[in-house]
C-alpha cells in the first residue's frame, strides 16, 4: 500500500481526531517525512562508500574532536550514546576495515586510543561531499532568502525540542 499524500494523511487524521490543527500537522508531518527520506538517501550514499551510519558516526566524532583525531573508546561511547560493549564491537569492525586504529596510550598503558586512519578520513570526506551535493539539490528551488528563513524557522523548532529534553 502506497503512503498517502500529506493532504490525504491530514484529512484522515482530521476525520478521526477533530481537534487536530491541520497547519500544525502539515508542518510536523512534512518535517517527519522529509527527515525519513533524507535518512534513506544518506544511507544509500554511505552504502555506496561501503560504510554504514554507525561507522560514519564514529568517523564524524573523531573528525569533530580535531587533530590528531584520537579519542578513547569511552569518550566515543559517551558522545554516541552507546554502551562500552557496543562501542567495542563497532571499533572492532572498523579496525578490520582499516577505518580506525586502536592503540595503547603511550602516557597511560591502561588506556586505549582510537585514531582516524587516512582511509577513514577519506571515507568521511567522500560522505560529506555526497551529502553536500544531495543537500544542495534538495534546496535548489529555494532562494538564498528562503533558505535563510527556513533555516531560522527550523532552528527555532529544534531549540524548542532540545530545550524540552
Amino acid at each position: 500500500m502506497a503512503e498517502p499524500t500529506l493532504e490525504e494523511q491530514i484529512a484522515v487524521y482530521q476525520r478521526e481526531f477533530s481537534d487536530l490543527d491541520p497547519e500544525v500537522e502539515r508542518v510536523v508531518s512534512a518535517v517527519t517525512r522529509l527527515a525519513r527520506r533524507m535518512n534513506t538517501a544518506y544511507d544509500r550514499h554511505l552504502a555506496d562508500l561501503e560504510i554504514g551510519t554507525a561507522e560514519f558516526q564514529v568517523l564524524k566524532t573523531l573528525v569533530v574532536s580535531g587533530d590528531p583525531y584520537h579519542l578513547s573508546p569511552g569518550e566515543l561511547a559517551k558522545d554516541l550514546g552507546l554502551t562500552p560493549a557496543a562501542m567495542t564491537h563497532r571499533i572492532d569492525r572498523m579496525v578490520q576495515a582499516g577505518l580506525v586504529t586502536r592503540e595503547r596510550d603511550e602516557t597511560n598503558r591502561v588506556r586505549v586510543i582510537v585514531g582516524l586512519t587516512a582511509l577513514g578520513r577519506e571515507k568521511w570526506l567522500d560522505a560529506m561531499r555526497m551529502g553536500a551535493d544531495f543537500e544542495e539539490s534538495l534546496l535548489c528551488d529555494l532562494s538564498a532568502d528562503q533558505r535563510t528563513s527556513l533555516g531560522d524557522m527550523l532552528t527555532l523548532l529544534l531549540r524548542r525540542v532540545e530545550d524540552a529534553s
